[in-house]
């Protein structure tokens, strides 16, 4: 009998990012959300491909850098190596692969995908003419402009950029993408959950209802791009290079094996500004090219300073170690995740999250663990004694874990980080209401409480080893550090190894372990 073929690699994306400037906390914040995704996926015991990296062809980039006194690959490998990189390790990223389009490998899927697509007849030369906005490195519509403002008044501008748009005339090959109305209708039509949240779908809807228009899908006025297969002389449109990226990543075009495990992508997560060109263009592309178009499109919203998107142009755009070298990598994580509704826009201030990491992650969450150890510690020498018959109490928080691992799976599956982790929170509440209504310091006084005393110390003990794997995805280095204090790993395994599927079977942290108390998880803020 031949063995089952193996299950599907769950295939997580972050945006391709282009490379004109360095990173800020938009874009981390986007990564964070595919890295937690990726985690939680992984704790569930699943095979799981995490891919991001960067975009690094266009006109955009070839104008940078011919500003800065360098070659286009210069600049990329400079921004890449001395930026985009390291940011993954400020943020703590678990990503399987980092992309670059300047890559062989991509060069090979790019054309590889076009020939297919041309192959098709879905490819044809046309000349192009109206507004272009470098910026977004996008072929606009009429309608997609606006009226400008200031300097820019009487003339129409990029609603993303605010700047004037420029007129382009070039000779150039065309993507059939009108023949693909109906096909993407019905296809989302099949599959509502393609594209979420519904705000993002309902937009995606609009925009082909109202007619496709076939797009240059090559560019002929400048050469840094991967060449069109058969024809050279032409570049393909940044955008149609950079979207196959996904594709590459898994395989497209020099490895069939490895396509099959793992495409399609099970999730791209993008920000709503490119949402059309990830819901309809590159979905457009994969059933022109005969794959399957990807299972699901997240658009999340903006981050806002001041009620302005995060952007580098306008001086929004504050870098990831500012936040993280006050408040740290796992607070910066857990805070964006669970004050934004993802999905939504949502406003960045110093003050509330300073709020958060002071009541939920320092007094919350890090006092909890802080006091369990030094009661173990206090109380019992250092090791945790097997409990007493459960009372009504010890119900309470079991059934409270039950609960913090159902919904934060389904929650956060569905990319409802701020729900699933707010689950979990309610068993940090339930702890500590449990320590404050039991007053293990007061049983420790008399020598005829000390089963209860015992009971309590491991039900807290145990509350937390919950938490840690709970918790894991988001806050993986106060978690590697709770594991430890617990000393679970011995007896239970490295804390990846634990699965959310089973995590509030009680009793798993047996009698017997050596509790320590290690450093401070959230030590307090310095006062500024």
């Amino acid at each position: 009998m031949p063995a089952a073929a193996p299950a599907k690699t769950f295939y997580v994306t972050t945006p391709i990012y282009y490379v004109n400037d360095a990173p800020h906390i938009g874009h981390a914040y986007t990564t964070v959300a595919a890295d937690v995704l990726a985690r939680w996926h992984r704790q569930r015991g699943e095979q799981v491909f995490f891919l991001t990296g960067t975009d690094e062809h266009g006109q955009k980039i070839l104008r940078t850098a011919e500003a800065n006194g360098t070659t286009p690959l210069e600049w990329c490998d400079r921004l890449v190596e001395g930026a985009w990189k390291p940011v993954l390790q400020t943020i703590d990223a678990s990503n399987d692969d980092f992309i670059r389009t300047t890559e062989p490998r991509h060069a090979v899927s790019v054309q590889a995908l076009w020939q297919a697509i041309k192959a098709g007849g879905d490819v044809y030369t046309s000349t192009y003419e109206g507004p272009y906005c470098v910026g977004c490195e996008e072929f606009k519509l009429v309608s997609d402009l606006v009226d400008g403002t200031g300097e820019y008044a009487g003339q129409v501008v990029c609603p993303i950029h605010g700047r004037p748009v420029e007129q382009l005339s070039e000779e150039n090959y065309f993507f059939r993408l009108s023949a693909y109305a109906d096909r993407l209708l019905a296809h989302y039509a099949e599959h509502p959950e393609a594209i979420e949240p519904a705000s993002a779908r309902n937009e995606v809807l609009s925009f082909i209802k109202q007619g496709l228009t076939d797009i240059s899908m090559s560019r002929s006025s400048f050469a840094w791009g991967v060449p069109v297969p058969w024809d050279p002389s032409h570049v393909v449109y940044v955008w149609f290079d950079a979207l196959v990226n996904y594709a590459t990543a898994a395989g497209y075009g020099f490895d069939d094996e490895r396509f099959a495990q793992i495409w399609p992508a099970d999730v791209h997560l993008v920000g709503k500004d490119i949402l059309r060109f990830h819901a309809v263009f590159w979905p457009a592309m994969c059933l022109a090219a005969g794959i399957e178009p990807p299972r699901r499109v997240f658009a999340h919203g903006w981050l806002l300073v001041g009620g302005e998107k995060m952007s580098k142009s306008k001086l929004t755009g504050i870098p990831p170690s500012e936040v993280i070298d006050v408040f740290g990598s796992d607070a910066f994580r857990y805070y964006f995740l669970r004050s934004i509704a993802f999905g939504s826009d949502g406003s960045f201030s110093w003050e509330d999250m300073s709020a958060r990491y002071t009541s939920e992650l320092a007094n919350g969450f890090g006092n909890l663990a802080s006091r369990v150890a030094a009661m173990v510690g206090k109380y019992s020498g250092g090791v945790l004694q097997a409990p007493a018959a459960d009372g009504a109490a010890e119900r309470v928080v079991q059934q409270a874990a039950v609960q913090a691992a159902e919904v934060a799976d389904d929650r956060i599956c569905a990319l409802d980080f701020s729900v699933g982790i707010t689950a979990v929170w309610g068993l940090v509440d339930a702890l500590n209401g449990y320590l404050t209504e039991q007053e293990p310091w007061q049983l420790a006084k008399d020598a005829a409480d000390r089963a209860r005393l015992e009971t309590v110390l491991y039900t807290a003990a145990e509350g937390l080893r919950v938490l840690a794997v709970l918790l894991n995805a988001v806050l993986p280095k106060a978690c590697a550090a709770l594991w430890e204090s617990l000393g679970a790993e011995p007896v239970l395994g490295a804390l990846a190894e634990q699965r959310v599927g089973d995590v509030a079977r009680w009793g798993q942290l047996p009698a017997g372990v050596t509790v320590t108390k290690g450093a401070v998880l959230f030590p307090r803020l310095e006062e500024a």
